[in-house]
């Protein structure tokens, strides 16, 4: 479904999408009381929404048409939407899967509809899927083919051994939205460090630092080499290096920068961040993969899980794409399968006394 106050911009894109062999147009509306009467009466996978029209902007009616879309991946097509603007940036916060530049009527076309149509491939993706249920690592006990509900410990139960020292996110495509939901459920006064790697242009990142900060009430900067980890920060990830930490020789902890390539391909990339964490901390990592494209984030969680730490993923039904938590789900390396705000509550009851 496309929503866009221009005419011309709806028939023109529209006649995009229908040109493709895999996509077509079920609707085209021109505001967003229009769009929630559609979405009412049909079934779409994606939308594409302008952000500035008559009435009701887009980004005000955002949340309302993810909820009515019941699943449609909504792909912001705004010419306010250019990378590191704060336009994209709260769209992605409010839960867009992507956004994406629009040009003038008289440019709406040639790369326009080539970009178009690679996001909503991209958008697309699918991994190996599990049920989307809670799981845990199995206990000795457990036949491995058979993972244990993660009902069936519940996190106030968990032993005080398993108390972590760190928390590192890594996410993708929806993974905004889904560090939203989980910080509404973490104090304020939560003083554990937090390390995120969010696969976004390095425009963006001071945006998202912002952001960031703004959502859990601490102090959230973007890496520089030797940054060193101190308790009650956020540190995001540049978006032209990964993280690295190294431990330093007073027994405290910093990260250096480094641009490797990675065999995810990711610049910044999840792996090595959570490869490096569980080096420096062992079990003492809480490791948590968010809504994302691809597999960035399983190696890393594998290090996690070798080492003793935590690994927690994004389930399938709140994902914008369950891509990254999904790699992380099907190898075995997840100690649960939780909704993001599930995942709150439990970064909130392991902090350590």
């Amino acid at each position: 479904m496309i929503v866009d106050d221009s005419v011309v911009a709806r028939a023109v894109i529209a006649r995009m999408i229908d040109a493709s062999d895999r996509f077509s147009v079920v609707g085209a509306v021109g505001n967003v009381a229009a769009a929630l009467e559609f979405l009412g009466r049909a079934v779409v996978d994606f939308i594409l929404l302008d952000i500035a029209m008559p009435g009701v902007d887009g980004l005000t009616a955002l949340p309302d048409l993810i909820a009515a879309g019941q699943g449609a991946k909504v792909l912001i097509v705004s010419s306010t939407a250019d990378e590191g603007s704060v336009a994209a940036v709260q769209a992605l916060a409010l839960g867009a899967a992507e956004t994406l530049v629009k040009p003038s009527a008289s440019a709406l076309s040639g790369r326009f509809g080539a970009a178009l149509l690679t996001k909503l491939e991209r958008l697309c993706q699918n991994v190996h899927q599990l049920p989307p249920a809670i799981l845990v690592r199995p206990t000795p006990t457990d036949s491995p083919s058979q993972p244990t509900p993660a009902a069936a410990i519940p996190a106030a139960q968990m032993s005080a051994s398993e108390d972590y020292d760190i928390v590192a996110i890594g996410a993708s495509t929806g993974g905004i939205h889904a560090l939203s939901r989980m910080f509404r459920e973490v104090p304020t006064g939560f003083r554990l460090p937090i390390v995120i790697t969010q696969h976004l242009p390095t425009s963006f990142m001071p945006y998202f630092a912002a952001q960031v900060a703004l959502l859990a009430g601490r102090p959230c900067e973007v890496a520089v080499d030797r940054l060193r980890i101190r308790p009650g920060r956020i540190v995001v990830a540049p978006g032209d290096a990964h993280l690295h930490c190294v431990k330093l020789s007073d027994g405290g902890a910093a990260f250096r920068l480094t641009r490797e390539a990675v065999g995810s391909g990711c610049m910044p990339s999840v792996d090595p961040m959570l490869t490096s964490l569980a080096d420096v901390y062992g079990p003492r990592v809480l490791a948590i993969v968010l809504s994302g494209m691809g597999r960035d984030g399983a190696e890393g969680a594998r290090r996690v899980h070798e080492t003793g730490g935590c690994v927690v993923a994004q389930d399938r039904e709140s994902s914008v794409v369950w891509g990254m938590p999904g790699a992380v789900a099907s190898s075995g390396m997840a100690d649960a399968v939780l909704a993001p705000d599930a995942i709150g509550r439990l970064v909130a009851s392991r902090r350590r006394p």
